[in-house]
């Protein structure tokens, strides 16, 4: 069973198996690169930078070529961005100003309007009847 115990039966031992050289194929991929035209500079050591620069030149090239989005996406993503903002500022203004003005307003203006305003709630004020029926 896999109990746990507390003492190792063995030391932790560092395992390495070395990868077999094949000169043989070696030689077939040299002669595949040479067909297929990747240069036997590709070879040589890492260089600090390497990937990172041959990245940003297939970039600029790309960009030279005209990419493959051709340049129109990025105009449409401006396009959408600026109808979702033209959106949101038609929701929001109308409720910024509101709240400004009524930020403004004495609170002798604010009972007035809350008068003027229909409250179902407000008790119905009864005014006696002044004409006469003939």
């Amino acid at each position: 069973m896999g109990l746990f115990t507390p003492v190792k039966r063995h030391a932790n031992a560092f395992r390495y198996t070395p990868r077999y050289y094949d000169p043989e194929k070696e030689r077939r991929e040299q002669r595949r690169r040479e067909l297929y035209g990747t240069s036997s500079q590709d070879d040589g050591e890492y260089t600090p930078g390497q990937y990172i620069r041959t990245q940003r030149d297939a970039r600029r090239a790309s960009r030279v070529d005209g990419g493959k989005r051709g340049g129109k996406m990025p105009s449409m993503m401006l396009l959408m961005l600026l109808a979702i903002l033209l959106l949101g500022a038609y929701v929001l203004v109308p409720r910024i100003v509101e709240s400004f003005n009524t930020a403004r307003t004495t609170p002798e203006e604010r009972q007035q309007q809350e008068y003027e305003e229909f409250n179902p709630y407000t008790p119905i004020t009864i005014v006696p009847n002044d004409y006469k029926e003939e």
